[in-house]
């Protein structure tokens, strides 16, 4: 069988001219979106992946600020400015980026970020208007997932979708994103016993579980589709995901690439949220603002 592999750049791409295209429009009315980044870490994949937001958030004119506080920031000061940051009217969107300082916990400061400019979902408040239906922004890299499935005509509803990971930034927000697509959803964690008594009767399984090599052929039934949202970094630098492609690739149907899959969607939709949040905001609280600013 021949594993079709589920690129996200057109999809990526599709995202950023649908987000430029917004741009433009705000633009004319005087509005300017603006995205900031709150950083305090000093891993170079995480700056590099924070350079690539800003980056193609220049690309689409969208204001990119990047809040480096460093890696000995304290929880006191990340709170600050997040508190800072959810109040002024320049800033549309807010992204907190892990990981954080040695005993900061996300989970006591992503519920400072104003939910109208939670681009990302980390505040509880947006996912519990996710699980009742109401508007919120979903986790961009959940909600990736269910754009690739869509790009690439997967169905998902009456069909059995295994999601191994229960993250809230990916695992529980999924869940409840393919349960609004009618899909029958089954989540996986570290206790739940031989993974294969859930992917193997499994349409599709999307796997988030930050463990290199996790899934492998023997865990899925021909005509699957794979979706790897993992993200692992070898000694050698290299990128590889969740998933172990070689022996996946002639079985599944259907494979996302680590990188070039799920990654490059979720870049593409924080800015197309940070858009989104700016023409949702009052134009009377949005101020004009650069470009791209660095503070």
């Amino acid at each position: 069988m021949n594993t079709q592999v589920l690129s996200g750049k057109q999809l990526a791409t599709l995202i950023q001219q649908r987000a430029g295209e917004e741009v433009r429009a705000l633009e004319n009315s005087g509005r300017h979106p603006v995205l900031a980044v709150v950083v305090a870490t000093d891993d170079e994949s995480t700056l590099w992946y924070v350079r690539s937001i800003e980056r193609a958030a220049e690309r689409l004119g969208i204001g990119c600020r990047i809040v480096d506080l460093g890696p000995e920031a304290t929880e006191q000061v990340l709170a600050s400015v997040l508190g800072d940051l959810s109040t002024e009217p320049s800033v549309n969107g807010i992204i907190l980026q892990t990981p954080l300082p040695v005993g900061v916990k996300a989970d006591s400061l992503v519920g400072l970020i104003a939910p109208e400019k939670d681009i990302d979902g980390a505040n509880p408040l947006s996912l519990g208007r996710l699980a009742v239906g109401q508007p919120a922004f979903a986790p961009a890299t959940a909600q990736a997932v269910v754009e690739l499935l869509d790009h690439f005509d997967v169905p998902v509803a009456g069909r059995n979708v295994a999601v191994v990971g229960r993250s809230a930034v990916v695992g529980k927000p999924l869940a409840l994103l393919l349960l609004e697509r009618d899909a029958t959803v089954t989540i996986c964690h570290s206790r739940s016993g031989p993974l294969e008594r859930y992917t193997l009767p499994a349409d599709v399984v999307v796997v988030a579980a930050g463990r290199t090599g996790l899934l492998k052929g023997s865990h899925i039934s021909p005509e699957t589709v794979v979706v790897d949202v993992g993200t692992n970094v070898l000694p050698d630098g290299s990128l590889v995901g969740d998933v172990d492609e070689a022996s996946v690739t002639g079985i599944a149907a259907g494979l996302t690439p680590v990188p070039g899959g799920v990654g490059s969607v979720t870049t593409a939709l924080l800015l197309l949220h940070t858009v989104e949040a700016a023409r949702q905001q009052e134009p009377a609280q949005l101020a004009t603002a650069t470009s791209s600013a660095r503070i």
